[in-house]
């Protein structure tokens, strides 16, 4: 019989991370992971079966106290033989005394609960060209412009830690775009999009006001093929689902952020679009 070890992913696992997760029907960013990776670079495992990749998961760790479980996988034609929960175990114990996240899939949510998860909101995916006109209430500038630290101390209203290397690399990987609201000489709205298999995938995308957030969106679809783009939208801000609707975009999908403990306090009437489903 075959062994069945863990190990910490390759570059060339990485790629192949993605290839499993756009089998998914996830539509992962064409160069999410380069991002990934100075997030945590210890934070992705592979399960191996005589020597060869079947399963992977990522358990990234942020700051002290936060962790986020993401590309949990296993190749179809292994699932049912317990690899999948053997890497799960692998990677709750990276996370161990951490409050962790994760964004479930509908079928996976039971499971998730079983481990002591609980849902916080659900995020819907949104996809189409944002239709209508008019730039809102802010100046919209290249994000590149802006002093980082503006950049991450804006951010942290939206996530439990800070980020920085990874926000660093999000929004400045080649072919991206990164386009910040600005109002008298304060960041009012911070979005980013960026290649994908399907269509450009938005994330984050946070405004100050529905009228900002509209103004970003249709912005940076200008920068998508056809302007087709996809956001998650958290349901708990209930103007980013009504913005989307009002915009012409259609829900094609939906996860759950969960928790193994009380939801973090974010800023979530400014949440118009999560940054990543697979990291937060």
């Amino acid at each position: 019989m075959a062994t069945f070890e863990i190990t910490g992913a390759s570059a060339a696992d990485m790629g192949l991370i993605r290839s499993w997760a756009e089998e998914e029907g996830w539509n992962p960013g064409d160069s999410d992971r380069f991002a990934f990776v100075v997030a945590d670079p210890e934070g992705f495992l592979v399960g191996r079966r005589g020597g060869e990749p079947v399963a992977c998961i990522s358990a990234v760790r942020y700051g002290d106290g936060f962790g986020f479980i993401g590309f949990y996988i296993a190749r179809p034609d292994v699932r049912g033989q317990g690899y999948g929960m053997q890497l799960w175990r692998a990677a709750m114990q990276r996370l161990d005394g951490r409050l962790v996240g994760l964004d479930g899939v509908v079928a996976q949510q039971n499971n998730y609960r079983k481990s002591g998860f609980r849902p916080a909101w659900n995020n819907i995916r949104y996809e189409g060209a944002p239709q209508g006109e008019g730039d809102g209430e802010a100046e919209i500038v290249d994000a590149a412009f802006l002093p980082f630290g503006v950049l991450a101390a804006y951010d942290r209203q939206f996530f439990p830690e800070s980020r920085d290397a990874f926000l660093a690399a999000w929004t400045g990987l080649p072919g991206r775009t990164a386009l910040a609201a600005v109002r008298d000489g304060r960041v009012e709205g911070l979005g980013v999009v960026r290649p994908s298999s399907a269509a450009h995938r938005i994330g984050p995308l946070y405004a100050a006001t529905p009228q900002v957030a509209a103004a970003l969106l249709r912005r940076l679809a200008q920068h998508a093929p056809g302007g087709l783009v996809a956001l998650d939208v958290p349901d708990a801000n209930p103007e980013a689902t009504a913005l989307c609707e009002g915009l012409g975009l259609v829900p094609t999908f939906e996860t759950a952020r969960m928790y193994t403990g009380p939801a973090p306090r974010l800023a979530l009437r400014e949440l118009f679009g999560v940054t990543s489903l697979e990291l937060g």
